[in-house]
């Protein structure tokens, strides 16, 4: 593995978030910790990345779509897709 060491400074919530991962031998090192948790962050960015390709494309496709959508029934839609959104919102 290709690897450069960098120097970062956290708030102390969360050094000891990490300290406590290790402590409890769920990881082996500080930059374990660090390494999973950035992990995570370029697999939530790629499924943004995604989730925005397929609203990119349906809007090309509604906009290439000859038929027009009542102001009413496209706000219901987007009343639903809001409700469904805000399930999974975190606190």
């Amino acid at each position: 593995m290709n690897a450069e060491k960098l120097s970062i400074t956290l708030p102390a919530d969360m050094a000891q978030m990490i300290r406590r991962q290790v402590d409890s031998g769920s990881y082996s090192s500080n930059s374990e910790v660090i390494r999973d948790a950035m992990r995570l962050w370029q697999d939530r960015r790629a499924e943004r990345e995604q989730r925005l390709d397929t609203v990119r494309a349906k809007l090309n496709e509604a906009g290439d779509d000859p038929r027009r959508i009542a102001d009413e029934e496209l706000g219901r839609h987007f009343d639903e897709r809001l409700a469904e959104a805000e399930k999974y919102r975190k606190p």
